[in-house]
This record gives C-alpha cells, sequence and structure tokens, in this order.
C-alpha cells in the first residue's frame, strides 16, 4: 500500500511542476540576400568610420504541422560617409528564416515567444553572415551589436497601439 501512496504522491508532484516550454530549430536559411556596393560602384571614397543604419524587422506565422512555426528576421544596413553630403557606401538586404517546433507555450504567450525568444536563436548566424557578406564585399567585417529583441517587441507593440489611437 505504501508503495501505491508513494507513486501517487510522485504522480501529484509531476503535476503541480510547471511544464517548460520546449523549442528545436528544425532549419533556417537565408530567404533572400543582397549586397550592394554602391562605393564601387560609383567611386565613392569613404575615410574614416561610416555612419552605419540597422533596421530591424520581426515576421512569424503558424505552419500547416501541428506546433511548428516560420519566424524570419529581416535586417536592412545602410553604411554612408560621414559628413555634410552623406554619400552611400553600402547596403546589405538579408531575410534570415527559421522553422521552429514549440510546444508547452500557453497560446497568449505564444507571438511574443516567436518574436523574441526565436529571432534570439537566429541571430548569431545572422551576425556570421552579415560579418562574412561585408568581409567579402572588400570591406572590414562589420559585427553587429546585440540586438533587444525584447525592446523590439515592445517598441512595436506601442506603434500599434498609438496607430489604433490614431485610426479611433
Amino acid at each position: 500500500m505504501a508503495k501505491k501512496d508513494a507513486d501517487a504522491a510522485q504522480d501529484s508532484a509531476a503535476q503541480q511542476q510547471p511544464v517548460m516550454p520546449q523549442m528545436k530549430i528544425l532549419g533556417q536559411f537565408v530567404r533572400d540576400l543582397s549586397f550592394e556596393n554602391i562605393a564601387a560602384q560609383k567611386s565613392v571614397q569613404g575615410a574614416g568610420q561610416p555612419d552605419i543604419q540597422l533596421r530591424v524587422a520581426l515576421d512569424g506565422g503558424k505552419r500547416p504541422t501541428e506546433k511548428q512555426y516560420d519566424v524570419i528576421v529581416k535586417v536592412t544596413i545602410e553604411a554612408k560617409t560621414k559628413g555634410d553630403t552623406p554619400e552611400p557606401i553600402f547596403r546589405v538586404d538579408l531575410d534570415y528564416a527559421g522553422i521552429f517546433h514549440i510546444d508547452n507555450v500557453p497560446e497568449e504567450q505564444l507571438h511574443p515567444y516567436l518574436m523574441i525568444e526565436c529571432p534570439r536563436m537566429l541571430f548569431p548566424f545572422i551576425r556570421r553572415i552579415v560579418s562574412d557578406v561585408t568581409r567579402d564585399g572588400g570591406y572590414l567585417p562589420l559585427n553587429l551589436d546585440t540586438i533587444d529583441f525584447v525592446a523590439l517587441y515592445r517598441n512595436e507593440l506601442a506603434r500599434k497601439m498609438t496607430e489604433q489611437k490614431a485610426d479611433a
């Protein structure tokens, strides 16, 4: 009888413990990549450190397969000369996608999970691709600073709320 009580206590404890979210990266790939070496085409001479502008957009959605999701990180980088009349030096456009299997995430937390945790997993690969492409394009490798995907997500929510208030 004591064995049954011990098993029941273990089952009860297992049911009370929170179930941890699980993520598996099933695949990742470059959806689109463009590098324009504008300075070389126009014979622009850049002196010193360029002015780098980085834009990041996120997209994601459900796949037809159960518990699978696509997440796409779209990165646009523009480098320009500094000064009164900045000249473009180069531009990188990269769409990098991941296919994720996500389990044990409540429905109300799924969107932030997709737009924060999944891009965090993809970011090291994006950083390497940008570094390689800029180096292969004839420049010093551009090593992207870590992106705060939580702040990016919050800013996007705030922007959408502002738009909704303006429309109302």
